[in-house]
């Protein structure tokens, strides 16, 4: 079975839904069968490499809402995180432009080392304030996955991945995907959204059974 699972990494409900994603995959009986492939999405594609301010301005600014209540949202998914045991720091999240985190990415999977860089560098941006945008700042988080930093910052200062990343939000338009966390099954069925366990839980079994 494969599973592509198109998500940003500045994407606090993509976070949630990997994990509780990956809660019902712990059971599934057919687990070691699956082939996971992460896809990239960038939500803000014109995004600077920093956004100015702090991330409450900028959801205040995007949705049009106030600072408090932009606050109050970042709460809340804070507090959907920590039940699943992920312990957001919102306060010190520092957005920007996410195209070379993917290209890192891709560079990773390349490796075999897709998954854990994925969560690695979701864990530092929602729990330890990357700078998502900074090449720096990701050149020396790559040895926490398994890619050395000399590797990665020359991956980085090249143009190396660019179409890859390209290539999955082309893939992402032709099936319709317009926002993310969205997970496709063999090609054949997808969710859309962090769901609970149990939806996720119960698409596997599905496709499970027709593949």
């Amino acid at each position: 079975m494969k599973i592509e699972i198109w998500s940003d990494v500045i994407c606090p409900w993509c976070y949630i839904g990997k994990r509780r994603f990956e809660m019902a995959l712990t059971d599934f009986a057919g687990r070691d069968g699956v082939e996971i492939i992460w896809r990239s999405f960038e939500l803000g594609a014109k995004a600077p490499r920093q956004h100015p301010g702090t991330l409450n301005e900028l959801l205040a600014r995007k949705y049009g809402v106030s600072p408090q209540e932009a606050a109050a949202m970042n709460a809340r998914v804070s507090g959907i995180a920590k039940e699943i045991g992920l312990e957001y720091h919102l306060k010190n999240a520092r957005p920007g432009n996410t195209f070379d985190a993917h290209r890192l990415l891709h560079f990773a999977a390349s490796q075999q080392l897709g998954d854990r860089a994925t969560e690695r560098i979701m864990h530092a941006y929602f729990c330890e304030g990357l700078p998502v945008g900074d090449r720096a700042a990701l050149t020396r988080l790559a040895p926490e996955f398994g890619i050395a930093e000399s590797d990665a910052l020359a991956m980085l200062e090249s143009d190396a991945y660019a179409d890859a990343v390209r290539a999955d939000e082309a893939r992402a338009a032709a099936f319709g995907i317009s926002g993310v966390p969205f997970f496709v099954f063999d090609e054949k069925s997808g969710i859309s959204g962090a769901q609970p366990v149990e939806v996720f839980a119960e698409a596997l079994q599905q496709a499970g059974a027709t593949a």
